[in-house]
């Protein structure tokens, strides 16, 4: 099958219809107020229509397309998402999340504050360390722990999982977008993996200075994140300035990590020295005076490491597991990345690998599309999570007999997120194979002059259908290069702000609202924390578009160069 993207003769009536899934999709989420594996399900047999009779695309590739894009997010998203949770119920049913509480309330009985250290700083950690869905499941569920009402914690959890996501899973975005436009560049991938990181790393740092002030204005109102000005501009400013320098200087892999940690550190040094003239808490708490009894203490340090020793587990086990990527040139026997790498699995999709042809101007010239599926079953962040939870589980005293229930109870648990996400891969493979996805892109590139803020929404678009930064730069990466070079716009620009654009995709993906829901036990709600988050995933997008769109033209100087 040879890709057309104009199917129905002009470009804008087939990008209509090539959209028709996606709307479907968001109406029925959004506005029905379905659950998400419905609306997804019925967005599945919208994409199949599509693709079988306006892309004419055969009924074995089209099916072939789904079960790929099915068996991709059981592996590369559920496997993920999935050990996250169980990695947090694990904490829970062992008690030790109730030591975490109680150390956190020795930072502050804040919940501004408590929103910036756990949202914004802890989850940036973890996106840099393991990606997926584990930021959203983890600190949307530590929230809900702690008395936040649970939908407003996956709300928050879900805004804050804006900066860090392209460096998440060790800069694996930018190191994959590097990876396939590096050729298309005329250098070698590493080189143009930096050229984008330090792109991106002059972008979203503009946005890191915001997102804690949008994160405490949404929860408490502009009044009340003013009154904390000094913790929000602590937060906002070192995770900014860590992650400019990282990003141009050291190393993608590193960004989220050292930024995090460095926001961490600022907070805690902060509140050892100021606190807010009044505790704020939410409507019906214990009063402020009450609970403020504990403010500028620090909790005993055995108590602490108690606490906190199942999330340090989970960092120095990731943290192994990529020691390759950290540190290169290691001896054989210490390069743990390579040894975890070794038992992979790669092989192609039956059916499908080279089976669709994609034309310019998607790339350089008629290529095969390939349909390539690896299983990397040791070294995936999912399995370094539950060889986490596994160890942190046996350490705080919980069998084998415990963790396995635990297990099962978790399954039961995620069972409608699982579905959703598997639909959603579906939809999304079977756009990209039939050429759906490619029309869109197309579509959006051809506004001109303004490309730089449209290349912003063709990287949202991305995310919204895959969930992942990194599948974006995968679809799109390579047309944006070759769009913008064609357009005269600077092709480094162009990748990065494919990737910049897409994290704001991430707060209304259906998979990360899933496992949001999931993760506070509110099946169901997808729909709530859609209408509470698309707005902003809108208005953050359209500022991502405006600061590349100011690069191409008046502020070139921002544009590393080779």
């Amino acid at each position: 099958m040879i890709q057309d993207y104009q199917p129905a003769g002009p470009l804008w009536l087939s990008a209509i219809i090539a959209a028709l899934p996606v709307i479907v999709l968001l109406v029925t989420l959004g506005v029905l107020r379905r659950s998400a594996h419905l609306s997804a399900a019925l967005a599945l047999v919208v994409a199949l229509v599509v693709a079988l009779v306006v892309y004419r695309m055969p009924a074995g590739l089209a099916f072939d397309s789904a079960a790929m894009g099915i068996a991709f997010g059981i592996w590369n998203v559920i496997w993920i998402a999935f050990h996250a949770v169980y990695f947090h119920n694990v904490t829970v049913a062992t008690g030790r999340f109730e030591t975490v509480k109680s150390v956190l309330a020795g930072f502050s009985p804040d919940r501004r504050l408590q929103a910036l250290l756990i949202a914004f700083a802890f989850g940036a950690l973890l996106e840099g360390i393991a990606g997926g869905g584990a930021p959203v499941a983890i600190t949307g569920a530590m929230l809900a722990a702690l008395g936040f009402p649970p939908v407003k914690a996956v709300v928050l959890a879900l805004l804050a999982n804006t900066a860090p996501v392209a460096f998440g899973g060790l800069g694996n975005p930018l190191i994959i977008l590097g990876r396939l436009t590096g050729p298309i560049l005329n250098i070698k991938p590493d080189d143009a993996t930096a050229l984008y990181s330090a792109m991106v790393g002059r972008q979203l740092p503009l946005l890191s200075l915001i997102i804690p002030a949008f994160l405490v204005v949404v929860l408490a109102g502009w009044r009340r994140m003013t009154e904390v000005w000094p913790a929000v501009l602590t937060a906002g400013l070192s995770f900014a300035v860590i992650q400019f320098l990282v990003s141009n200087y050291v190393s993608p892999s590193l960004v989220d990590v050292l930024a995090a940690l460095g926001a961490m550190l600022a907070l805690w040094l902060l509140s050892r020295v100021w606190q807010p003239r009044s505790v704020w808490g939410f409507e019906g708490e214990q009063p402020a005076e009450a609970k403020a009894e504990g403010v500028g203490t620090t909790a005993r340090p055995r108590g602490a490491l108690y606490g906190w020793a199942p999330y340090v587990i989970l960092i120095l086990v990731i943290l192994l597991s990529r020691i390759g990527t950290i540190f290169k040139n290691l001896p054989a026997w210490l390069d743990l990345t390579k040894l975890l790498q070794k038992p992979s699995i790669v092989f192609t999709w039956p059916g499908l690998h080279n089976q669709v042809i994609q034309t310019p101007p998607i790339t350089a010239k008629n290529t095969p599309y390939a349909a390539s599926f690896t299983v990397d079953w040791l070294y995936s962040a999912g399995s370094m999570a539950l060889i986490s939870a596994v160890i942190a589980g046996l350490t705080m005293g919980a069998g084998i007999r415990k963790l396995a229930r635990i297990y099962v109870q978790t399954i039961v648990q995620m069972r409608w997120a699982l579905a959703t996400i598997m639909m959603i891969l579906g939809i999304a493979f079977v756009m990209n194979y039939s050429g759906a996805t490619q029309t869109l892109g197309l579509a959006l590139a051809t506004t001109g002059v303004l490309f730089p803020l449209f290349s912003a929404y063709i990287g949202w678009l991305g995310v919204f259908l895959t969930g992942s930064d990194a599948s974006t730069n995968s679809l799109f990466g390579p047309m944006q290069v070759i769009s913008a070079h064609q357009l005269g716009v600077d092709p480094t620009l162009a990748g990065a702000t494919n990737t910049s654009g897409g994290v704001m995709g991430k707060m209304i993906s259906p998979q990360n609202l899933s496992i949001g829901a999931t993760a506070i036990n509110k099946t169901g709600e997808e729909s709530t924390l859609l209408r509470q988050t698309f707005l902003w995933s809108i208005v953050l997008t359209a500022v991502v578009g405006v600061i590349s769109l100011l690069q191409a033209e008046i502020l070139t100087v921002m544009i590393p160069t080779k």
